[in-house]
């Protein structure tokens, strides 16, 4: 008889694996094998819990995307002020966890193979309106809805581009990557309120 809770801890196992076995190879060039090997299950169990590898990738898709969510939700509750709010999404996305290789290296897989799978596209769409909305929740009070929206757009774009970056191996430091991104909204809140009344 199975022990209770074992299906849980088997699927998040899987759900890392495939993720490591993904940021390892720099593509979705892994086998079910190749993930249960790394989560130390069998390749039948694996197709037992997801079914098939595209199921399997898109949970794991889905399990970074909670992971990332779960350090918003912290780190905004954290926050004492607006700007404060801006810096905690900034943090967050680029947090040890976050922004190390295998992970980065599997999220630009992931984008890649969002091109042929909808079910990842979506989920990725997802992530970008997260983003955006949590940047626009710090930048609205700050600069107003028209510019909190072209600031909170940069902001994304920059994230999004260290990320590639990183992949690459041409990208900053993590913490250079935060004060890229900071200088950013910065600057901008700076012009807005140089300008006259």
């Amino acid at each position: 008889m199975p022990k209770i809770g074992m299906e849980t801890i088997r699927r998040k196992a899987l759900t890392n694996a495939a993720i490591e076995a993904i940021g390892a190879r720099g593509s979705m060039g892994v086998t079910m094998s190749d993930i249960a090997g790394r989560a130390g299950v069998s390749p039948a169990l694996a197709h037992h819990y997801f079914g098939s590898k595209d199921q399997l990738i898109t949970a794991s898709v889905r399990a970074l995307l909670g992971d990332l969510r779960t350090d918003a939700v912290n780190a905004l509750r954290a926050a004492r002020s607006h700007r404060g709010r801006v810096s905690a999404i900034i943090a967050v996305s680029f947090s040890e966890k976050q922004f190390s290789e295998d992970v980065v290296a599997a999220w630009l897989a992931f984008y890649v193979d969002a091109q042929r799978a909808s079910g990842i596209r979506r989920l990725l769409s997802v992530y970008a309106r997260r983003l955006h909305s949590n940047l626009m929740s710090g930048l609205t009070p700050l600069a107003g809805a028209y510019d909190a929206e072209r600031i909170a757009e940069g902001a994304a774009a920059m994230i999004d581009g260290l990320y590639i970056r990183k992949a690459l191996g041409t990208g900053p430091a993590r913490h250079d990557a935060v004060a890229l991104v900071e200088d950013h909204i910065e600057t901008q809140l700076l012009e807005i309120r140089g300008r006259p009344l």
